[in-house]
């Protein structure tokens, strides 16, 4: 059964899962934009979170003038698989983590292995 809230409840709990990224990771994060849309890409699997852009490890010397890469939380997805907000506040925690994680250039196999799949 999902869980019923709204964008701006789903928003704090994103919020909430930022501030417990370590603040040294945060500030080495460059050019990277993290936004709470309702729903994953039509033609594709039903995504959690979704990265989008060049990886840190991947930027080379002619890296410049692009625009940000774009770490995306979908709410409806995640509240469709979570039967409580416990469960809710858990799941965007680690998706957060998991895209975050992409932009430092930390693939899913890595990410499965170290329990944040």
């Amino acid at each position: 059964m999902a869980v019923e809230m709204n964008a701006e409840r789903f928003e704090e709990l994103v919020a909430d899962a930022l501030d417990e990224i370590p603040e040294q990771l945060l500030r080495m994060m460059r050019n990277v934009a993290i936004v709470v849309e309702d729903e994953s890409p039509p033609d594709g699997p039903e995504l959690l979170g979704l990265y989008e852009g060049v990886a840190l490890p991947d930027r080379g010397w002619d890296y410049g003038g692009v625009l940000p890469d774009k770490i995306s939380i979908f709410r409806n997805p995640i509240l469709r698989i979570c039967e409580t907000e416990e469960d809710v506040v858990e799941e965007v925690a680690v998706t957060v983590v998991h895209e975050i994680a992409h932009h430092f250039g930390i693939d899913d196999a890595h990410l499965h292995e170290w329990g944040w799949g």
